[in-house]
């Protein structure tokens, strides 16, 4: 998949990244874990999950952050880059059957050698806030030079 590119100079401070929704199913869950080696059964098994006091199996940081990931890099673009991570905090629980909503905004940019844009990031359930509010620090291209 390739994502339309963002230059530097188009970042507005205050703007919003669209945000993505990730519905969180079972299958979801269990493949996630799979794919990132987390074979802990409170992110695949119900039992397991609620023995340990959660509600339900729940999403575990890898699958969170690259939700994360996912969002910055429709935002950014393929040039750009991830520099950056900090603040990703788990507040709530993301349960299979949840829906997590992605979102951000543009906090700053700056030009240090580089076009930097620092975004304000979080993850929304039902229930409210669930990761962040963090920071996602990128560089962004700047704008070929027009020819005349």
């Amino acid at each position: 998949m390739t994502h339309a590119q963002r230059y530097w100079e188009e970042v507005m401070e205050g703007e919003a990244l669209d945000s993505i929704a990730f519905p969180l199913t079972v299958y979801r869950l269990v493949m996630a874990a799979g794919a990132n080696r987390d074979f802990n059964s409170i992110h695949h098994n119900s039992e397991v999950a609620r023995a340990t006091g959660a509600p339900e199996m729940y999403a575990n940081n890898f699958l969170l952050q690259g939700m994360w990931e996912r969002t910055v890099r429709q935002y950014i673009g393929d040039a750009g880059k991830i520099r950056r991570l900090s603040g990703f905090r788990m507040r709530l629980f993301n349960t299979a059957g949840d829906t997590v909503v992605v979102k951000g905004r543009v906090a700053r940019k700056w030009f240090e050698g580089e076009g930097f844009v620092e975004l304000e990031m979080w993850s929304e359930n039902a229930k409210g806030v669930s990761v962040g509010p963090g920071k996602v620090v990128v560089v962004l291209p700047a704008r070929p030079a027009q020819r005349a």
